[in-house]
């Protein structure tokens, strides 16, 4: 069964006080473009977190947010590495005392140099990780039961536009008996009109006309089409993601109907081929949005 590229799954869950939230959402595109958008806590985890992407989004233009909310309460003050804090201060101080420099504003200089002040935010435990991992996989599970239900629905309009094409043929089936006639007769009419009947060589007209409707014969083109709408269907139920090959397989039926309907020769059959063409042109638009 298809699946749609347009997607949208999110989960939430309560731990230790927190509220921990993912969202997804897809938009169509040839390739996987993804945003995450994470807590700096955990910016570490973002490699992970795009590989279980990868492996299970396959395409699209997604965004995946994550977001962790602590009640005013629970928020914890900074801390600051005492002895972090001490080294870069002593540091200081010494080459102050060498320079000859009396700045006073050494401890304010130390308390800025890189992890002297820690935030609580920064510190993740490997249980935070863990319900922050649960959560992007809930949320994952949301997404692709949305794209799966949004495929159902465009596997269905598919379906309807390959029958609709389906039908067509056999409308072009049915009229394409009395097509040699009529080109035969017009071609007798236009000899008698500037030739004259008299002037004309009934076994050398008869192979002439025999290799000319050759060239509009178009069993082939009937066979192909009506095998490739075939294919259409079956891949249409394969398990796999399979947008790009439905899309190499309406190319096919599109050259079908365009050489069909250039040998046509026949009002009639040519305009059962042009609502062909716009059902394929819907089948097309529709693809667009397919994984």
């Amino acid at each position: 069964m298809i699946k749609s590229m347009t997607g949208y799954g999110i989960a939430a869950k309560d731990f230790a006080n927190a509220k921990y939230t993912v969202e997804i959402k897809s938009l169509n595109s040839k390739f996987l473009e993804l945003a995450l958008k994470l807590p700096k806590s955990f910016s570490d985890k973002e490699l992970i977190l795009r590989n279980e992407c990868s492996k299970h989004i396959e395409r699209g233009k997604v965004t995946i947010t994550f977001t962790i909310e602590y009640p005013e309460t629970e928020k914890k003050a900074a801390q600051i590495d005492s002895a972090l804090l001490k080294l870069y201060y002593t540091q200081l101080k010494n080459a102050a005392t060498e320079l000859g420099d009396s700045s006073s504003n050494l401890l304010q200089l130390a308390l800025g140099f890189p992890e002297v002040i820690q935030f609580s935010e920064d510190l993740v435990s490997e249980e935070e990780w863990l319900q922050l991992q649960g959560t992007f996989s809930d949320a994952l599970e949301s997404f692709q039961r949305f794209r799966k239900d949004e495929g159902g629905i465009l596997e269905k309009d598919l379906i309807l536009r390959i029958n609709n094409i389906l039908s067509s043929l056999k409308q072009v089936e049915e009229l394409e008996p009395r097509r040699i006639p009529v080109i035969r007769e017009r071609i007798n009419q236009l000899l008698n009109e500037f030739v004259g009947k008299e002037n004309i060589d009934e076994n050398r007209f008869e192979q002439e006309l025999i290799f000319y409707i050759d060239k509009l014969d178009i069993t082939e083109e009937k066979v192909r089409l009506k095998s490739h709408c075939d294919y259409f269907l079956k891949a249409l139920k394969s398990p796999d993601a399979n947008g790009k090959k439905l899309g190499f397989i309406s190319q096919e039926i599109g050259r079908e109907i365009n050489t069909m309907g250039s040998k046509a020769n026949d009002a009639g059959i040519q305009q059962v081929v042009v609502g062909m063409k716009e059902e394929l042109e819907k089948i097309k638009e529709q693809l667009l949005n397919v994984l």
